[in-house]
């Protein structure tokens, strides 16, 4: 009865350490966003197994999505984009890094909050005004949200959790709105992100600003930042899913310095997912002909996530 329960015993112990935990969602008091903002957390496999250790840490937007505690119904019935499942499977086969995951909710500010900062047209981006002489220029919004990640969440998040604090092993990653977000945030404050993900980034907006007024307009510029870049070739609007606007930007990285497979990875899902593959991946039926005309959703950054994780936090 002893060799049974101690098998197991070693049975438990074995999955414990192959999956990491997602601990209870929590509010974070923010003095810049004069208010509260729900945030969760992910702890690696080893995290409780060993003590003396410390681990990169990846931001993540539109929390309420990126975790499978959302749900197989969240997201108008795409699902979540099951970053915690994802995490635990490429660190098992030794493919990434074990990370710290830090999710933080969007509100109804998520536009604003998650552009980017503006800059005027034709003027040099490290000039660009702090106070704006117009509403379309009002960069209040991600300021405050910025201000929250850098200067409130993150040092909590470094406080309470084993972390490593450096640019280097911290990231930030979205999609679409969260995307542009991401990529902003990194070559605004590389001292603190030294890495960024942009899963369908949402180039477009604003009349492509940060592409037309802050890349187009750098020299020399090169930061201790590593990119990855994706998109699909069509969206729900009839659209590229923003292909051309990601090649573009990551164009004007590589005029910039950045190497591809070295500090930039850029990566293009050619065509949507046939029958016979989405019957392989457990989507609804009832959502297969959307899937097969619009790459712009929680469907495919889940599938695609991993890409974006393996060449942030590669293993060592």
């Amino acid at each position: 009865m002893w060799r049974l329960h101690g098998a197991w015993a070693l049975l438990a112990l074995s999955v414990c350490m192959t999956q990491g935990k997602l601990l209870p969602e929590e509010q974070v008091t923010s003095r810049h966003l004069g208010g509260s903002r729900t945030v969760r957390v992910y702890l690696p496999p080893s995290y409780d197994g060993e003590p003396k250790h410390r681990y990169p840490v990846l931001y993540l937007h539109d929390g309420q999505n990126v975790f499978s505690s959302s749900g197989p119904h969240c997201c108008f019935g795409w699902g979540s984009w099951e970053l915690d499942k994802t995490a635990d499977r490429l660190v098992a086969e030794g493919r990434m890094q074990e990370i710290i995951m830090v999710a933080v909710n969007n509100t109804r500010s998520r536009y604003k909050e998650y552009r980017g900062r503006l800059h005027p047209e034709g003027a040099k981006a490290a000039k660009a005004p702090r106070v704006p002489d117009t509403n379309a220029l009002d960069n209040a919004k991600f300021d405050a949200y910025a201000n929250f990640l850098l200067k409130e969440l993150k040092p909590q998040i470094d406080r309470e959790y084993r972390t490593l604090k450096t640019p280097a092993n911290t990231g930030v990653m979205g999609s679409s709105l969260g995307g542009i977000c991401s990529v902003s945030l990194a070559w605004e404050h590389p001292k603190v992100f030294g890495r960024a993900a942009s899963l369908s980034g949402s180039f477009h907006i604003e009349k492509r600003n940060f592409l037309e007024q802050v890349l187009r307009h750098a020299r020399n510029a090169r930061k201790p930042v590593r990119f990855y870049f994706d998109s699909g070739t069509i969206d729900f609007t009839g659209d590229d899913d923003d292909r051309r606007y990601t090649d573009a930007v990551a164009d004007e990285l590589r005029r910039l310095g950045w190497k591809d497979g070295k500090n930039l990875e850029r990566y293009t899902e050619t065509r949507p997912y046939t029958d016979q593959e989405l019957e392989k991946t457990g989507l609804p039926f009832d959502k297969w002909h959307e899937a097969q005309r619009s790459q712009h959703n929680e469907f495919y950054w889940r599938m695609r996530a991993w890409r974006a994780l393996v060449f942030l936090f590669p293993a060592k």
